[in-house]
């Protein structure tokens, strides 16, 4: 319902009350309604899914409609985020938000700091969900309220065409709201614990979930050494009990996302169950390190299997893991996505460890082959050294071309004394179009930054207390801060009307009419910023 019916509706309310709702302002309560659209998590959930199905089916027709997201590990940075981009950009079309688990473990758990293992509380996960959607919605209370204001405004001077115009934003007004593509880890245990989770995070407004082929109790960060891998089974039931989830509270076209570990995990937990050749955990066991072994050379701890009529022993760590054969890191990706796709999963993650287009891209048309609209989610991670990958990939490029790079030393491209040259101009190019790029060619549907605001807070900290607590003293935040703020039209610069200082001023209004005791008279210091 549009604003202005909006208001005849709660009006028709008001006098079926007699004289005892005659306090109640019609207008007052359509702007709180329209301040408040998203009364539920689960609200919020299906209106999001609705958006990511339908920017899904854009790619499908034109590779170019990618979307893309920035981690936010505090709901004021989600605020601030979607603020700015609807401010540079004019709407929130195509971006969404990203949850990452190495965020909420690192900065967000009572234990303190903590690696990436899934050691973290996992409802931490879900409070932070509903966190950023909260300050979300303060972000759409706060802007509504100024457009409210201006209107009165308009009205008090008599200006009608600024009125009509105000009006007409009102009934179109986009809200802040975007979709959260949210890590849930490897589960966090069985697949009961999975379902468990993944519903207190659908009802905290998730509409995508993100979850990985890791063992859960053995759980690594993507880009760490000893990554261990489950069966595909395994991996299915959990794929399920998020889909259930999704169902079991009415968001039925919820999105599923599966990460394959598979490149950098050369370990297993487990030996698949075979009931025939060729089954999926056949093709699973297929990649173990084995050797042939006879009945007398077996200790009696060893696990062997049957392969081509022959007895071979799986390869088997003191830590009682098992072994992939090297090498088999690509194939088992293409295997698992495969598998997860044929088994309800609706977008890809392939963990990389780089940022390499053709790479991605050999996967994907192997993957296509078989399922031809697969897409990817890609982490574009900060875990990646981009200036240094980039400068090399351009490095080995006009090498095999025959161009002369003797000025270039490989190992040290990082180097700030190559900053100005050729090869780091075209490397920077590379890495600006490598969004564009891996959508094109490599399916990526959506590009994500797992952890950028984690490494923001802390560069921008480090340039203010190395100018605040030395010379510049008080000039330190003055310039870099404040004045930058002011400049450059940042919203928080006003601090308190951010925190719904003017939001509490209407609301008083409205319930104490005159009586009210406002915190924005003349003597507020925010008035300082015009």
């Amino acid at each position: 319902m549009g604003y202005q019916s909006e208001i005849h509706s709660v009006q028709d309310k008001i006098k079926s009350f007699g004289d005892t709702w005659t306090g109640i302002d019609a207008e007052a309560v359509a702007r709180m309604r329209a301040q408040n659209r998203f009364h539920t998590g689960l609200d919020i959930a299906r209106y999001t899914a609705k958006i990511m199905r339908e920017d899904m089916a854009a790619y499908d027709a034109d590779a170019a409609e990618y979307t893309q997201s920035l981690g936010c590990w505090h709901g004021f940075i989600a605020q601030q985020k979607l603020i700015s981009i609807k401010k540079h950009f004019g709407g929130t079309k195509k971006k969404y938000l990203y949850l990452s688990g190495w965020m909420v473990a690192a900065l967000r758990s009572d234990f303190g700091p903590l690696p990436d293992q899934s050691m973290h509380e996992k409802t931490s996960v879900p409070a932070l969900i509903e966190e950023l959607y909260t300050f979300l919605k303060q972000a759409d209370a706060r802007e509504l309220g100024m457009m409210f204001r201006d209107l009165d405004a308009a009205r008090e001077a008599g200006d009608m065409v600024k009125e009509k115009r105000l009006l007409t934003q009102i009934e179109n007004y986009e809200t802040h709201v975007v979709p959260i593509i949210a890590d849930i880890d490897a589960g966090f245990g069985n697949a009961e614990a999975t379902y468990l989770l993944a519903k207190k995070m659908i009802e905290a407004g998730a509409c995508a979930l993100q979850i990985e082929n890791q063992v859960s109790d053995e759980k690594q960060c993507g880009h760490q050494d000893g990554k261990v891998t489950v069966p595909h089974e395994d991996f299915i039931a959990k794929i399920r009990a998020c889909r259930y989830a999704f169902m079991e509270l009415g968001v039925d076209d919820g999105i599923i996302v599966t990460r394959t570990d598979s490149l950098g995990a050369g370990l297993t937990k487990q030996i698949a169950f075979s009931n025939e050749p060729g089954d999926l955990g056949d093709q699973y066991n297929a990649f173990l390190d084995c050797e042939e072994v006879t009945a007398d050379d077996l200790s009696p701890s060893d696990v062997v299997i049957k392969r081509d009529g022959k007895l071979m022993r799986p390869k088997r760590l003191p830590s009682n893991l098992f072994q992939f054969k090297p090498g088999t890191g690509e194939d088992r990706c293409v295997l698992d996505s495969i598998t997860s796709l044929r088994n309800g999963a609706d977008l890809l993650w392939i963990e990389t460890e780089k940022p390499h287009v053709e790479q991605i891209a050999g996967m994907v048309d192997r993957i296509r082959e078989v399922i031809p609209n697969a897409k990817l989610v890609y982490n574009n991670s900060p875990s990646f050294n981009w200036t240094l990958n980039f400068r090399q990939q351009i490095f080995d490029a006009w090498t095999a071309e025959g161009k002369d790079v003797s000025a270039y030393d490989r190992a040290d491209l990082m180097n700030v004394t190559y900053d100005e040259t050729e090869l780091a101009a075209a490397a920077d190019e590379k890495i600006r179009t490598f969004q564009e790029d891996g959508s094109k060619r490599a399916g990526i549907f959506h590009h994500l930054i797992t952890l950028p605001t984690y490494h923001t807070a802390a560069l921008s900290t480090d340039n203010l207390a190395k100018r605040y607590f030395g010379d510049e003293a008080m000039l330190g935040y003055v310039k870099q801060v404040q004045r930058q703020e002011i400049r450059q039209g940042i919203a928080c610069v006003k601090h308190q009307n951010m925190a719904g200082s003017d939001i509490g001023d209407d609301h008083k209004e409205y319930f104490a009419g005159d009586a009210a005791l406002k915190a924005s008279g003349e003597d507020n210091t925010m008035n300082q910023f015009g």
